[in-house]
């Protein structure tokens, strides 16, 4: 190991009055991302780095009168990026992101219980020559373990500031010193730096020098000694893929010339794993000291004899499981009533203060309700994820994940598809960008593709209003088995028996690869941290209503325009007529009011049977006709192919009961039970009934996870595979119900 030339450094020459960086990186499971959110607070904002798909989380700093921009990387465990999230935390550590400048210094968390482990990537960014401080983080969990760190002869060592932290629920202890420390390194510019394989660096020096004048513009940043070595080292690896794309195919034959001229008998990944481990050891001798002998089992060793067992501990998961949708189901439904009775409230208030027509149409049934249409469902995505966030931090995600790693196999897919499929059963948005943390491409995609089978909030109105109308209130078992109830099961097992079998023929066909070994680190159990927890759910909530918000919210208001254009004033005109007649004839003020409340439901049904979407519906109803359907149920299923949310509204409408109704209206489930062809026979039959709700289950009627589909994948061929994939099912199932039943 010997020092570097000054001027191969990463290093900023930005203006001094501009705020300085410091990233943020470390091992998945160090407390990274709860000493974060100690550090910034609430003064956080999250997007994605340009052209990938990975989530950006900057935070500000304020030490004294002074404020820093804190950037939170992906967990990584080496800079040998194999992955996008990897990339972007190598990209922000070489200053390649646009608008934003290399950092000024570093800080890298790891875990006090684990040090040799996590100062594999701690030496590696030692090697980029930025100021770097340690946050010898859990340092109360090694103090539990007897583990002894002379933390000023590991300072001295690394050439670097230590500071021991806890950042746990109950306790924060050195965050001030560790401030501190950042502010001084940011001060001190540049490192020196220092090399760990010699005759590599300097052949990715000589390397990068030839082709620096090859390349033009902004390329000229790629190729950073640094970068070429990486890439000698990690073959196939991105920086390798990378530099392949700006010089061509002929640099991996000069890459492969140089390893093997710097290889003998082992590759230079090994050659360099070997020889950074070697240097750790050596660095951390008599630095840490561990109890010898043998040790008592830990209370957290015990706990996994029970999590990790595969009988008990699936017999756990399925009882957190039921705890968790039991609170999402129940806990949401009194929020839910208030925001629906909000948006009724603000909708009446609308039609109160401005004259009958269109512009109070929009704003009532369109923006109010489209808006309605959005916050309804935050109650429920926010209790899961507080769930979800509590069980990942507290530890025991991880071993559900490593438990679901058995039954996923099978499909292809490994324990980190477990968390985003879980994610689904609330909505399909959030749990389709929760799989950046998916390795591998191939079975990122499948997960994509399988989520949105998994039953979300926005089907159970459409399960609620046809199981309660058709499907008889019939009890087994002494009364402990409601027919009803099986028949919500069997809807909720169908989207998850589409799912893994959707993924299980991707895995085999257009995305065919082995499965991936899943390697999960199981982190000690702790307790969360409560600021932690909240500053990541407003997060998701945020990013909930940015990007499925503002979707949902343009679909509705399109879906108003079709419903309420053109008006027919021949029809306005007979309202009238009848509306002065019936006032005039019932002398009774109840009586009035309910003649005319049913006269100005058969006006909107009238309205909506002529608007565009009624003709939509009657132009499209013969493509239904086989599944059974008539035109008021095709312009219904229409509607909801952008939202799925609204097919109740449109039934109400277009069944004369009113807009304003919903799954538990008896009125609109008189109607839908009653509903006949002009020959007397009956449109809904069990079996109709039954295909429609199959239709749900299978079809992608969600413009936003259409939309959420193309940002993840950055292409529009994955979601127009979905949809079209997704509605042949649903078609399909719905043909069979109503051939069979």
């Amino acid at each position: 190991m010997t020092p570097t030339d000054p001027s191969n450094v990463i290093a900023s020459d930005k203006d001094q009055n501009q705020q300085a960086v410091i990233a943020v990186i470390g091992n998945p499971n160090t407390g990274k991302s709860t000493l974060f959110n100690l550090l910034t607070g609430m003064r956080q904002k999250v997007a994605n780095y340009p052209g990938v798909t990975v989530e950006k989380r900057i935070g500000e700093l304020n030490i004294g009168e002074r404020s820093f921009q804190l950037i939170d990387l992906p967990g990584t465990y080496s800079l040998a990026a194999h992955s996008p999230d990897e990339s972007a935390a190598i990209d922000v550590l070489l200053g390649r992101i646009d608008d934003m400048p290399p950092p000024d210094a570093v800080l890298v968390v790891i875990d006090a219980t684990n040090i040799k482990r996590n100062l594999f990537v701690t030496t590696e960014v030692l090697e980029l020559g930025i100021p770097v401080v340690i946050a010898l983080n859990m340092a109360d969990i090694a103090e539990a373990q007897h583990i002894s760190i002379d933390v000023e002869g590991l300072a001295r060592r690394l050439n670097a500031a230590v500071i021991p932290t806890i950042a746990s629920a109950t306790r924060h202890e050195n965050i001030d010193l560790l401030k501190a420390a950042l502010a001084k390194a940011v001060d001190k510019k540049t490192q020196k730096p220092w090399s760990l394989l010699d005759d590599v660096r300097q052949a990715a020096e000589e390397l990068a020098t030839e082709l620096a004048p090859q390349a033009s513009g902004s390329d000229k940043e790629a190729v950073a000694a640094y970068e070429v070595q990486r890439a000698l080292i990690d073959k196939g690896g991105e920086a390798e893929k990378r530099l392949s794309i700006i010089f061509g195919d002929n640099l991996r034959k000069r890459l492969q010339v140089q390893r093997d001229l710097l290889t003998v008998g082992q590759t230079l990944a090994e050659r360099d794993a070997n020889e950074r481990y070697a240097y750790i050891t050596e660095t951390l001798d008599g630095i840490v000291q561990t109890p010898v002998g043998e040790q008592k089992r830990s209370w957290t060793e015990r706990v996994d004899q029970f999590v990790s067992h595969p009988i008990l501990g699936s017999l756990l998961f399925v009882v957190v499981m039921a705890t968790v949708f039991q609170a999402v189901f129940s806990w949401a439904t009194p929020l839910m009533d208030l925001i629906d009775g909000a948006a009724g409230w603000a909708t009446d208030q609308v039609y109160a203060t401005l004259p009958e027509g269109a512009i109070a149409s929009l704003l009532a049934d369109g923006v109010v309700a489209g808006v309605g249409s959005v916050i309804i469902f935050l109650p429920q995505i926010l209790i899961l994820f507080a769930f979800i966030i509590v069980l990942e931090d507290s530890g025991y995600m991880a071993r559900a994940a490593f438990l679901m790693d058995r039954s996923m196999r099978w499909c292809g897919l490994s324990g980190h598809s477990f968390v985003p499929m879980l994610s689904s059963f609330a909505c399909a948005v959030p749990a389709i960008m929760g799989t950046r943390v998916i390795p591998n491409t191939r079975d990122r995609i499948a997960t994509i593709m399988a989520a949105p089978f998994m039953t979300c909030s926005a089907r159970l109105p459409v399960y609620a209003l046809l199981i309660a109308a058709f499907i008889p209130q019939k009890h087994y078992f002494y009364g402990l088995i409601n027919l009803q109830g099986l028949v919500l099961l069997g809807l909720y097992l169908l989207g998850i028996v589409g799912g893994v079998l959707t993924a299980f023929l991707l895995k085999r066909t257009i995305l065919r690869g082995s499965t991936p070994t899943f390697l999960m680190e199981l982190p000690p159990y702790r307790t969360p941290n409560v600021k932690s927890v909240l500053v990541r759910l407003v997060e998701r909530g945020k990013a909930f209503l940015v990007r499925a918000g503002t979707v949902i919210f343009f679909v509705s208001v399109v879906v108003w325009a079709l419903a309420y254009f053109p008006r027919s004033e021949i029809l306005n005109a007979d309202f009238e007529r009848q509306k002065l007649a019936l006032e005039s004839s019932v002398q009774i003020e109840a009586e009035r009011e309910q003649a005319l409340q049913v006269l100005e439901n058969e006006l909107a049904a009238a309205q909506m049977e002529q608007s565009l979407l009624g003709r939509m519906g009657k132009t499209i109803a013969p493509v239904f006709k086989p599944l059974g359907w008539d035109w008021k149920l095709s312009a219904a299923v229409i509607a909801s192919f952008p939202a799925r949310e609204v097919v109740i509204a449109v039934l109400g409408t277009t069944y004369a009961v009113g807009a304003d109704v919903d799954e538990e209206d008896e009125g609109l489930r008189d109607r839908v039970r009653n509903a006949a062809w002009p020959d007397g026979r009956k449109v809904f039959t069990p079996g109709i009934a039954l295909g429609l709700m199959v239709f749900y289950a299978l079809c992608l009627q969600c413009a936003a996870t259409v939309v959420v589909i193309h940002r993840e994948t950055n292409s529009w061929r994955w979601p127009a595979f979905a949809w079209v994939y997704m509605t042949s099912l649903g078609y399909l199932g719905a043909l069979a119900c109503a051939q069979l039943g």
